[in-house]
């Protein structure tokens, strides 16, 4: 049996922090060897080491040393952050009292990060799902695929703990989840001491009751059955129908209001598999890890190897180059575009001039004008620089009772909804996507909000109302998100991530009625649809896509699915997205000229295996990944070799910034489309960039058979340059996006 590694950090026990140490850096990975009868010799057990004290470091990352006066405070205070986390994650998770602690915890953790930002000069803001997920991760021992040679059962995986366990545990008690319908694994906690450390990890959440809204509404939008005159209380009003309404519907839950656990990922892999799904769309996702360490990488390549697609958000950090952290091959990775609606706000000055903004504002103030109140005269407890941006904690709900409190920043809604102001006018995070707020309000671009502070200087008594919004007709479309993550792909850097773009930008679709429409859990409002925003939304666009070919074509691979739906996207504007094939791939999801695609490029489980070599890989890591216990890399295998040249649908590559650089691209298409049928290559390529095909056309004379072509480009610079291959036989148009750029992207 294949060695078994823990592919998932944990927190190690929760030391106290002493009054004069700093928190240290977590530790490098460190091996260790499991004394378990029914393990060879040679099995060890390796794992990432976390220790509590790196929290503050890891999460919030001080970019200097403190002052030596404050050290104690700052350790002291970072200690009772802990403990408030602590705390927060020992709750019930069905106490009525979670989502209000959790809320106060969010608060408390900003006030840390005011009160120390500019001493500590701390980078950013802390991320309450990173703090949670640093002391609250899972170990997973994973051992490949279910063994062919006997059947798995729960004692077999209770022997193997019982073997390491020390002291008064059982092994009973220590496990948490066993896997072995189609993979074979579990998670476990257990001491240091014991050399594997898996500290208050949950259990894979079997209920599929939505308390987030956030399954709902990728459930429907995937899936959901056509609803007539479905809309947010008026706003986006129309027929809300899913990617494929005729199909049917298998939800696993592995996330609550503190997070996904790989552990509950793994075991939602492992039971959708063995129910038999045909296709899997996870709208969730993670930094850009190695595929041996990615829960939702290995469950794909598992389930991949059944005959079954899985697609995933690209994810949502933002516009910074490599931020795509979906990046595994055999999976389908979606960015999120906007769509020919927009949802606007509007706010009326007292000068009479109006602001445009975006906001999803389902209220209508009674009136007409009302006060607004900026900075020192909406508190007396804070600093002005912090009343300002309506921190936590600083707004005084005397001063702004009946009035519109003024922010610099879209982190004071909650502020102000928590003290009773009657709307919020704020500086946007982002200007291409609208969110709902607790209570009226207006994210102004910074123009708009500009225009806004002049108007509060130039009147002792500022006034102003705020509009319901609107939606209108957004004739720029599509355009990636600007929350979209970005490739290039930093751990592979042949295969172009993103993979395709969907509609992810103000999507209207089913909601929970028992979920916040805010994510504030005071906001009470009910709803059955709402409108959300991210990749997680394009996800299921592409999901419900890929159901819909794979009803057209039920003995179609994986591979040929995906291969279909990026070779017919519809080409973006670079002009409109500079980024270009970094921010959407191959382009705009288009389901109809999918179906019928021509051509297809095919990918097997030995050519991943090949690639995984190739990419650096050792036998027993690729083993992990795709359970072939018998996976062996040739000697050959490297970053230069024909294994590196994955048969994927796009083309991507490095190219010197200085030197002119030759690089091939070697492929191979199978006829889907007509029997007998000539295809004729076209090259569409930046003047930066030389772009040739070998041959320039490729006869077919039956179904299913296949063709090799090359592409060679050279080039240099530092890029990103874009070109692409466009096959036709007349009928058909099969597109293959390519980039290549300098070191630098």
């Amino acid at each position: 049996m294949a060695s078994p590694t823990l592919i998932t950090p944990t927190s190690s026990p929760r030391p106290k922090l002493p009054p004069t140490t700093k928190p240290k850096l977590p530790t490098s990975t460190t091996t260790g060897t499991a004394a378990a009868a029914a393990l060879p010799p040679s099995a060890a057990l390796t794992r990432r080491n976390l220790a509590i004290a790196a929290v503050t470091t890891a999460i919030l990352r001080p970019a200097t040393a403190a002052k030596a006066a404050s050290d104690d405070e700052y350790v002291r205070e970072t200690q009772d952050m802990i403990n408030k986390v602590r705390d927060t994650i020992n709750m019930d998770k069905n106490d009525p009292k979670l989502a209000e602690a959790v809320a106060e915890l969010r608060a408390a953790a900003n006030e840390w990060v005011a009160k120390y930002r500019r001493e500590k000069a701390l980078l950013g803001r802390p991320s309450f799902r990173d703090m949670y997920s640093a002391l609250n991760a899972d170990y997973i021992v994973y051992m490949g695929s279910v063994p062919e040679e006997h059947t798995l059962s729960l004692d077999y995986h209770l022997n193997i703990l019982q073997q390491v366990i020390q002291g008064s545990t059982t092994a009973q008690e220590s496990l948490i989840r066993s896997y072995s319908k189609s993979f074979n694994g579990f998670a476990a906690k257990l001491t240091q001491k014991e050399t594997q450390i898996l500290k208050s990890a949950r259990a894979y959440i079997q209920t599929a009751r939505d308390e987030d809204g956030h399954g709902t509404h990728t459930a429907s939008t995937a899936a959901g059955r056509s609803v007539q005159d479905a809309s947010f209380y008026g706003l986006a009003k129309g027929t809300a129908r899913g990617g494929a309404p005729s199909s049917r519907i298998a939800v696993y839950k592995v996330c609550n209001g503190l997070g996904c656990m790989t552990s509950d990922i793994m075991a939602a892999f492992d039971d959708a598999i063995a129910d038999g799904v045909d296709l899997l769309t996870v709208s969730l996702g993670s930094p850009p890890t190695m595929f041996d360490l990615n829960g939702v990488a290995i469950g794909a390549f598992h389930a991949m190897q059944k005959g079954i697609l899985t697609v995933q958000a690209a994810g949502n950090d933002g516009n910074f180059t490599g931020s795509v952290g979906s990046i595994a091959p055999w999976i389908l990775t979606v960015a999120a575009s906007s769509t020919d609606r927009r949802i606007v706000d509007k706010v009326v000055l007292g000068n009479g001039k109006t602001l445009e903004g975006n906001t999803i504002n389902s209220f209508t103030l009674k009136g007409d004008k009302f006060p607004l109140v900026y900075g020192r005269g909406a508190s007396t407890k804070c600093p002005d620089i912090f009343v300002r941006t309506c921190t936590d904690g600083c707004l005084d709900s005397k001063l702004v009772k009946g009035k519109i409190v003024v922010c610099d920043g879209m982190n004071g809604a909650a502020e102000a909804f928590r003290v009773g102001a009657l709307g919020i006018l704020a500086r946007a995070r982002t200007e291409d996507v609208s969110f709902v707020l607790p209570i009226p309000g207006v994210s102004l671009r910074h123009d708009q909000y500009d225009a806004l502070v002049s108007y509060l200087n130039s009147t002792r008594s500022p006034v102003a109302n705020v509009l319901r919004s609107e939606a209108i007709n957004n004739t720029n479309a599509p355009v990636v998100a600007s929350f979209s993550s970005r490739g290039p792909n930093i751990l592979a850097r042949r295969i172009l991530k993103p993979d395709i773009t969907a509609p992810g930008v103000e999507i209207l679709a089913a909601f929970s009625p028992v979920a916040s429409v805010s994510s504030n859990p005071h906001d009470k409002r009910s709803v059955k649809y709402t409108v959300l925003s991210g990749t997680s939304m394009a996800c299921p666009h592409a999901a419900g896509a890929a159901a819909y070919l794979t009803s057209l074509h039920p003995d179609w691979s994986p591979a040929a699915i995906k291969s279909a739906l990026m070779t017919t996207a519809h080409p973006m504007s670079p002009s409109k997205n500079p980024d270009r094939e970094f921010a959407y791939g191959s382009g705009q999801l288009n389901p109809a000229g999918a179906a019928n695609p021509g051509l297809v490029f095919e990918t097997t489980k030995d050519d991943y295996i090949g690639f995984l070599c190739a990419t650096g890989y050792g036998n027993e890591q690729i083993r992990l990944i795709s359970g072939d216990r018998k996976a062996i890399c040739p000697k050959e295998a490297n970053e230069t070799s024909s294994l590196a040249d994955l048969n994927y649908p796009s083309m991507s590559a490095k190219v010197l910034q200085e030197q002119l650089t030759t690089i091939k691209f070697h492929r191979k298409v199978t006829n889907v489309g007509v029997a007998t049928s000539t295809y004729l290559a076209k090259v569409e390529s930046v003047p930066e960039i030389k772009v040739t095909v070998e041959p320039k056309s490729l006869s077919f004379k039956s179904l299913k058979e296949e063709k090799y072509f090359t592409v060679t480009v050279v080039g240099k610079g530092k890029g990103p340059f874009s070109a692409s291959v466009v096959w036709s036989d007349g009928i058909h148009t099969v597109r293959t996006p390519i980039v290549v750029s300098g070191d630098s992207f």
